[in-house]
């Protein structure tokens, strides 16, 4: 089957075209996240992540939802993704227990303020199976994610990260890693796109750093559905500037076009 396309509300993102481009949210504040949405929508990413980890008031619900409301308004219509990247997958170290961030993806996921959520693979399963019954309900897609900042595992078990995230119910499976030689970023790519070939839903994945830099120019090659790009500040080791990134995408989509 050909690769599958991330959607909003029915609509593909980019056209439906491979890769989406995303941008991070990392602003501690709520003022600075306004400031720093305004700057990085006007760049026109196709998606906004934010990182609400970064944010300094994560253990404030009420804060979180204030200031996913004004993320919200300053996205002027670009699409928002909630990720708390967990402190073990490369996230900030954060105030909270895992049942108190299920409670902020509840209210986050209950306020309309998000389009879709991010949230590990690893997680324990009954609160995984929470979010995903949370997401369901306000039919937000749900990427489920893996990440090693260590190293690039096996084909075998790269391949089998993407059909976990399938069989544990997500709309999208998500896999980074950090690759140590070239060969690295080349089991990723060719997991990929066997992933995409094979699975019935989207599938993202990355190298990190600087040998997996090509990883997210030409991912979308690969059948990768997403790439994400700095707009104002990086969240994750090799992230390059978005105008590089879309200019390097542009150049591809027209070479492979023919």
């Amino acid at each position: 089957m050909p690769p599958q396309t991330l959607s909003i509300r029915g609509t593909p993102l980019a056209g439906g075209r491979l890769p989406a481009v995303c941008a991070p949210l990392v602003a501690r504040t709520t003022a600075e996240l306004v400031t720093e949405t305004r700057a990085v929508a006007s760049k026109k990413p196709d998606l906004l992540e934010w990182r609400v980890d970064f944010f300094s008031a994560i253990s404030d619900t009420a804060q979180v939802l204030a200031a996913a409301a004004a993320i919200r308004d300053a996205a002027a219509g670009t699409p928002i993704l909630f990720t708390r990247r967990a402190q073990r997958e490369g996230g900030q170290p954060i105030a909270l227990d895992e049942p108190q961030v299920l409670a902020m993806y509840e209210a986050v996921i209950a306020s309309g303020c998000v389009d879709l959520v991010d949230y590990e693979m690893d997680n324990d399963a009954n609160l995984l199976a929470r979010v995903r019954e949370l997401a369901r309900a306000r039919k937000l897609p749900l990427v489920l994610s893996f990440h090693d900042f260590q190293r690039t595992p096996s084909t075998e078990q790269l391949s089998a990260r993407f059909a976990q995230a399938q069989s544990l119910g997500a709309d999208v499976a998500k896999v980074a890693v950090m690759p140590q030689s070239m060969d690295d970023v080349h089991r990723l790519l060719g997991a990929t796109l066997k992933a995409s070939e094979s699975l019935p839903i989207p599938v993202i994945s990355m190298a990190m750093g600087g040998l997996g830099a090509v990883s997210r120019v030409c991912g979308g090659v690969f059948g990768s559905a997403l790439t994400f790009a700095v707009g104002a500040a990086a969240s994750a080791p090799g992230q390059m500037p978005i105008e590089d990134v879309q200019a390097a995408i542009a150049v591809l989509r027209r070479a492979t076009s023919g």
